[in-house]
């Protein structure tokens, strides 16, 4: 059927924003959109995972030759992935033809080169690997071991799999190399196989805030692989990630000790760090999973990086002091090399979906694998505009105590917005809270500008991409400073004639839910809210979140229980009664990082209350929801509940949301 109201020639029709059919359907997205990523090569061949909503979110290694094409390498029912941190990340790694992956559903371990089929390596129950790395000559996998199988906090080591044979019963927990700090990563052998170098960090610091660069010597044993002379590269209370070897006896890795991550190097054993081309702009980024790239040393002695600057990433080609821009497309990790010194990346421009590229600097790339087949005309695709905005009771001469965020005004090349009417905005707070807003193609926003909404998604103080001064500006001040940032966008957007004051929605999910909640209790500029997974209650998630983040409230909130007082007056649970606003819930009953009870805890008080609410959940979803019929759903759900609120009827959704007390 063909919309009468739709333009068919050079004119669009005019219809009111919110109602817009658009081509971005619920079930592209759910179904037949691939999430793809971690790209990585090995000679001539590129590897990626592929998580597929259609196979109830399965992830599945895929492998591409020239000569071959693209094939799967993991077959039905595997599925990549690794819950170590909750987060996983890190899940696989391909080196000299062999691969080792970690299976999700129960956290063994695997070998496989393309053509064979996969052999356990290690299948202990309560046990979960991720950060996978070969020795050089392949005969030992490095990886982190994290250990659920005695009451209490899991416990990290760094353990090392001989990978020739069958899996020993003996040693199918791996050999542990190093124990002891609270967390650890990076495990990094040298390529002449004679160092390992790895990252490790303790209570209550998170991995942005302080680590340790360690190394040691490996040696062999009786039983195996061991460590020997460990010796500690750097603990000045900067946060250093990513190590990576520049060749035997050159280490790099990201510190942020002069404000920015940017690289350093070391001269292994006993060098004294030295900077590599200091620069304004982020090196690195939050390590909230395992396995992060953000830079690649090259064969010559080059190196290529991904720096983001003000937010916005772009890749640089450094050549000594010297860093150059290089015309690569859009990168959302650093591209990784192959053999015959092309480049493979996952590309994420502002307007086009996300896909596996190949090509080299500075020339035209060939697509792999696109996440779509959907190609959507240019008009229907909005573009992130960068916005600055000042924050209240701030000065905000020297730029640094200015608001920054994205703006995405509607876009459908078939419809506009009557000229007397503004579009109604949708304020997004991402997660993290330690993360970032990117200007990347992301069908969480397209999904809502095709149908005439505008869109704002905000980095507040604490977001990523700005240095660490502005990262800790949260400190102390989650639930205040970010709440704060979020409704400074909006005034300035109502000020620029930009959107309609009596239509503005905020959304969040994980952190970003508190901070949603928040915004509701302490403004009025808001006529609706929907929280996805999202924080309601701090006290009981200092004392029962997992453990990567259970110390993480310390510095966003402050420690407990000695700051209990602050706990309660930030929790949205405690200030439900300030809440007038509809609310949206969407929650994942499997969510171990937000307990489900959050949510219900939320609902209920709200409820008590008069507020008009709508709680979903979903059976089998953690935190984020990966299969296709739950992402379906929780789309056509967001936005029947916001034509509710703003007093219009939206079509094409097979399910109207059923809301309490209205």
């Amino acid at each position: 059927m063909t919309d009468p109201t739709a333009g068919t020639g050079p004119e669009p029709a005019i219809r009111p924003y919110g109602t817009w059919p658009s081509p971005v359907t619920a079930a592209l997205v759910a179904g037949k959109t691939l999430g793809l990523g971690s790209v990585q090569a090995d000679g001539e061949a590129v590897y990626w995972l592929e998580t597929r909503p259609a196979e109830a979110g399965r992830t599945v290694l895929v492998h591409w030759t020239g000569a071959d094409g693209i094939r799967d390498i993991t077959p039905a029912p595997f599925d990549i992935g690794t819950r170590a941190h909750e987060y996983g990340g890190g899940a696989y790694v391909a080196a000299g033809g062999r691969i080792a992956f970690s299976h999700r559903p129960d956290g063994s371990v695997w070998i496989v080169t393309p053509g064979a089929a996969p052999r356990a390596l290690g299948t202990v129950p309560g046990l979960r690997f991720a950060d996978f790395a070969f020795s050089p000559d392949g005969t030992t996998l490095f990886c982190v071991r994290e250990d659920h199988r005695a009451p209490g906090e899991p416990v990290s080591t760094l353990v090392a799999f001989a990978t020739d044979g069958d899996a020993d019963p003996a040693t199918q927990a791996g050999r542990v190399l190093v124990s002891g700090p609270d967390f650890l990563s990076s495990p990094r052998p040298s390529p002449d196989g004679a160092w390992l170098a790895w990252i490790e960090w303790d209570h209550p610091a998170m991995p942005w805030d302080a680590t340790r660069l360690r190394l040691g010597r490996l040696a062999s044993d009786d039983a195996g692989t061991a460590l020997a002379d460990i010796r500690t590269l750097a603990d000045d209370g900067a946060s250093v990630i990513e190590p990576a070897w520049a060749g035997p006896a050159t280490l790099l890795a990201a510190s942020d000790r002069d404000g920015w991550w940017n690289l350093t190097r070391w001269a292994v054993p006993n060098g004294k760090p030295e900077a590599i081309a200091p620069m304004e702009a982020e090196i690195g980024l939050p390590h909230w999973v395992f396995g992060l790239r953000s830079y690649q040393p090259l064969p010559d002695g080059t190196i290529l990086a991904i720096a983001i600057e003000h937010g916005e990433a772009r890749t640089l080609h450094l050549t000594g002091p010297v860093a150059r821009p290089v015309a690569l497309g859009h990168p959302a990790q650093c591209p990784t090399m192959l053999a015959d010194g092309s480049l493979a990346w996952l590309d994420t421009p502002p307007d086009g979906a996300p896909a596996v590229r190949h090509g080299r600097m500075g020339a035209p790339s060939r697509v792999l694998r696109a996440a779509t087949t959907l190609d959507l005309a240019p008009g229907d695709i909005a573009r992130a505009e960068t916005i600055r905005f000042p924050l209240p009771d701030f000065p905000s001469s020297d730029g640094r105590h200015t608001g920054h965020a994205f703006f995405y005004p509607p876009a459908n090349s078939r419809f506009r917005g009557p000229a007397d009417e503004k579009p109604p905005l949708i304020v997004m707070a991402h997660g993290g809270p330690t993360g970032r807003a990117a200007s990347a193609f992301a069908f969480k926003v397209q999904w809502w500008t095709s149908r005439g909404f505008a869109v704002v998604d905000v980095n507040y103080r604490g977001s990523t991409g700005f240095g660490r001064a502005y990262r800790r500006q949260l400190e102390g001040q989650w639930g205040v400073a970010d709440v704060e940032d979020c409704i400074a966008a909006c005034r300035h957007l109502v000020a620029t004639g930009r959107v309609d004051p009596a239509r503005i929605a905020i959304r969040g999910s994980s952190a970003g839910g508190l901070t949603v909640l928040l915004a509701l209790a302490g403004s009025d500029l808001f006529a609706a809210g929907a929280s996805l997974y999202g924080v309601t209650d701090l006290r009981a998630l200092a004392q029962e979140t997992h453990k990567f983040e259970s110390r993480y409230l310390d510095s966003l909130v402050g420690p407990w229980p000695e700051a209990e007082a602050t706990y309660l007056a930030r929790s949205p649970l405690t200030r439900a009664d300030a809440i007038r606003t509809p609310v949206l819930f969407l929650h994942g009953l499997a969510d171990a990082v937000v307990p489900p009870a959050q949510a219900q805890a939320m609902v209920d008080a709200l409820a008590s209350g008069g507020v008009p609410c709508a709680h979903y959940t979903f059976e089998g979803e953690a935190h984020g929801f990966r299969r296709e019929e739950t992402v379906r759903r929780a789309l056509e759900l967001e936005l029947d509940f916001y034509g509710r609120i703003f007093g219009f009827t939206v079509p094409d959704v097979t399910e109207r949301v059923v809301l309490s007390g209205m």
